[in-house]
């Protein structure tokens, strides 16, 4: 059972939003919302755990409690690491919304073996839906392109292009830089680029529990690379709030971007903020 710190202001937001365009919701970590203006509401990665403490330990607030969700057409993950497949916080969204849970193969395996949702929850062999790259979905009013990332870090990858009349957004999981951008900027007028941002730090172990070296996600480098190579109109940088010596201060992107033709412009936000495109 998931106890929110902030109620359930934040659900009532976003269900009562009527957006002109595409409005997006950072639910820190690596989760958002995002919502067209006909309605339809897609959840990627909400992730409303603690961490395994003391590996992982949660610095921000748990923004919601999954049962206050009342309306969702799917929940995306993008790979199988537990903050972003994740029991406790998307399978009571699929158990109220009847909403299916759109993964690749080894999200999908976590989710149904590792972590036994069908026991736990009232859920349908027919919400478990299975995407590889390649995959065009449509959903409500958004087309989604299922695509090749670069997570180095975990067993199956992929990341959204989420295609919509009034602009399109892009979420890659944890992705670096991909040989696959370069592409990907050509084909698709990306307005809104999600990277994942963050620093190195000693993390204990998961097996000894001895401080290791870790690094997770992009630095200022690397993300100003995948943010040119995919031509982002506006880069909104994540990820890098939530693990205890793991986080990163965003505004150091600001340097970073500024002799670079893309992205054109640096979106800082935080767990609870909102965008539109």
């Amino acid at each position: 059972m998931i106890t929110s710190d902030w109620g359930d202001w934040l659900p009532r937001a976003i269900d009562a939003a009527d957006p002109e365009s595409v409005a997006v919701w950072y639910l820190g970590c690596n989760g958002f919302v995002v919502k067209g203006s006909n309605g339809t509401t897609l959840f990627v990665d909400p992730y409303l755990g603690t961490g395994d403490p003391p590996r992982t330990v949660r610095m921000i607030p748990v923004p919601f409690d999954p049962a206050d969700v009342v309306d969702a057409e799917a929940v995306f993950a993008t790979h199988e690491h537990s903050d972003h497949v994740h029991g406790e916080s998307q399978a009571p969204i699929l158990e109220s919304t009847g909403a299916p849970f759109v993964a690749p193969d080894a999200s999908l395996a976590a989710a149904r073996e590792d972590q036994g949702w069908e026991d736990r929850w009232d859920l349908t062999d027919e919400q478990f839906r299975e995407v590889s790259e390649g995959d065009v979905l449509e959903i409500g009013e958004f087309t989604v392109h299922v695509v090749e990332v670069n997570d180095p870090d975990a067993e199956h990858p992929v990341g959204y292009v989420f295609e919509h009349d009034e602009g399109t957004v892009f979420h890659p999981g944890d992705s670096r830089p991909a040989d696959s951008f370069a592409a990907l900027g050509r084909e698709f007028d990306i307005d809104l680029g999600i990277l994942a941002f963050g620093t190195a730090g000693m993390i204990p172990d998961k097996q000894t529990r001895e401080p290791t070296y870790t690094k997770w996600y992009n630095d200022e480098g690397e993300a100003v690379e995948a943010a040119s190579a995919l031509r982002l109109d506006r880069l909104l940088p994540s990820h890098w709030d939530m693990w205890k010596g793991l986080t990163a201060d965003p505004t150091a992107l600001h340097e970073h971007v500024a002799s670079f033709e893309h992205p054109k412009r640096l979106d800082l936000v935080e767990i609870g903020d909102r965008v539109d495109l």
